[in-house]
């Protein structure tokens, strides 16, 4: 077994790792909050707290209710786009867009980011994804969406007024201006966006004018910040945010991507949330190194606190790391059944099922290992690394068996049997880098899984290619998810254990 990864002492990138696209920050104070997109899984948009902009403590999720996310019909990469997080006016807004069918755009408000958030206001006059909001001198609010066009909006009821109309669209020629977020910084209204889409082409442009609603002049050495055509290791730079640090410097938080492995390079964790320094000449942002060190920050460090690895399930909720699949109804997910347990109780069949109940939480470093301890005397269940349903391996207890499956598009295949012994048993999960030699086909990383004896020795029972679980093969827009299911009846998980590696 490799060993455990120990944690930096100095700060690095990405500041949030893992499946945590689309960042969104304001600072209140000397607190700044941030929110991510959550797409397909329940609960939606991650909320994090932070005092210095580099270490970020999971505060809860902004839709955290059946009511507020109807996730049923979303698809995988479909549900919870990018969401826009301010402060105004002593409350928290969040808008976001649901693209599940009979979604669309909505607003929640909170005067704790921890919550509780309010039902959704729902804004039928907003077309398109990934809508900003932004408050003028007069007070007039406006809705800013990809495309890029803006409308006037009352945010509290969300009428809007007068039609959407288009400010500015990136540089001519290039594909998906979105993200849009608007500033008034100094003299000058700063209309920042993404361009390019999120894969290897992504980037940000930014341009300005004396008013929110424009004309707006382009930013001559756009675009602000790309890495296509590089060989940097963070990739697919984009869709990002402005914020000022607690000594009045600005800043960036961005997503990214870190590639592994040979030729096209396959990102498996998903969409993270990096962070780089700004300077600004000639009344222009000019954005620094996106580096896997940070810089040496002129503020203080507060680290907070380190999650733990282990979960023992002992609280009457699940921690705010834990995710789900569509929704999370208590019959079918509860800590109370049995004290002490994680009680899953199926409802889909398999992994490929999209009501299936699933469990985890994101997988944040390119090493680690996850494992549980699982009693399927009542049914069937284990863990998986989840991409969607069309893509993820699973280790399954069913009676005195366990076996390994693998799902990679349309095949689906048991490869590996092995018997166990009545009664719990610890399933586990290991994420290694690829063994020599390296070459152009190399995948990103290998998936073992396997179980754990008695005498604490693990007995793996398959080792996969990780590329089949990344977002170059499956395609979307998420990340793996390591976590426990049912696939049938109950099946009880006493305590759950994820831990970063070396190498």
């Amino acid at each position: 077994m490799p060993p455990l990864h120990q944690p930096h002492e100095r700060p690095t990138n990405p500041v949030i790792p893992g499946f945590h696209p689309d960042p969104s920050v304001c600072r209140v104070g000397d607190d700044y909050y941030l929110a991510c997109s959550s797409f397909e899984y329940f609960p939606g948009v991650p909320l994090f707290h932070s005092r210095d902009l580099v270490h970020w403590t999971p505060i809860g999720h902004a839709l955290d209710r059946p009511e507020q996310l109807p996730l049923a019909e979303a698809s995988s990469s479909g549900g919870i786009y990018a969401p826009t997080l301010r402060h105004h006016d002593g409350r928290f807004w969040l808008m976001v867009t649901n693209c599940s069918e009979g979604g669309g755009n909505l607003i929640v408000t909170a005067t704790d980011p921890a919550g509780p958030w309010s039902d959704p206001v729902w804004a039928p006059g907003v077309p398109g994804i990934d809508p900003d909001l932004v408050w003028d001198e007069d007070g007039t609010c406006w809705c800013t969406v990809a495309g890029v066009s803006q409308v006037r909006i009352d945010p509290s009821t969300g009428q809007t007024y007068g039609t959407p109309h288009s400010l500015w669209s990136g540089r001519p020629g290039t594909k998906a201006p979105e993200a849009p977020h608007l500033y008034r910084i100094g003299e000058y209204w700063y209309l920042l966006i993404a361009e390019g889409g999120t894969e290897r082409c992504h980037g940000v442009s930014i341009a300005r004018g004396r008013t929110p609603a424009g004309p707006f002049e382009p930013c001559p050495d756009n675009p602000i910040l790309t890495h296509r055509g590089t060989d940097h290791p963070v990739q697919n730079t984009g869709h990002a945010d402005l914020v000022q640090g607690p000594d009045g410097s600005w800043w960036m938080v961005l997503l990214g991507v870190r590639p592994g492995g040979g030729t096209p390079g396959w990102h498996v964790l998903g969409r993270e949330t990096f962070l780089a320094p700004v300077t600004w000449v000639d009344d222009w942002p000019v954005v620094g190194e996106v580096a896997l060190d940070l810089p040496e920050l002129p503020w203080p460090l507060y680290p907070g606190p380190v999650e733990e690895q282990r979960d023992d399930f002992e609280l009457a909720g699940l921690r705010p790391s834990w995710i789900s699949v569509r929704d999370r109804p208590a019959e079918h997910c509860t800590t109370k059944a049995r004290p002490g347990w994680l009680t899953l109780r199926a409802r889909g069949s398999s992994l490929d099922e999209p009501d299936v109940v699933f469990t985890g939480r994101r997988q944040q470093h390119p090493a680690c290992r996850a494992r549980t301890l699982v009693d399927a005397a009542e049914g069937s269940g284990g863990l998986a690394v989840r991409l969607d349903e069309r893509h993820h391996y699973a280790i399954e207890v069913s009676g005195t068996q366990v076996h390994v499956t693998a799902r990679v598009g349309s095949l689906r295949t048991v490869v590996a049997t092995h018997p166990v012994p009545a009664g719990p048993v610890i399933l586990g999960v290991t994420i290694t880098a690829p063994p020599p030699p390296h070459g152009p086909c190399t995948g990103p990383d290998v998936v073992s899984l396997g179980v754990e004896q008695p005498d604490c020795t693990f007995t793996e029972l398959a080792a996969l290619d990780g590329r089949y679980l990344s977002t170059e093969v499956a395609g979307g827009f998420t990340g793996r998810v390591i976590g426990m299911y049912a696939a049938q009846d109950t099946v009880h998980f006493d305590w759950f254990d994820y831990a970063p590696l070396k190498g």
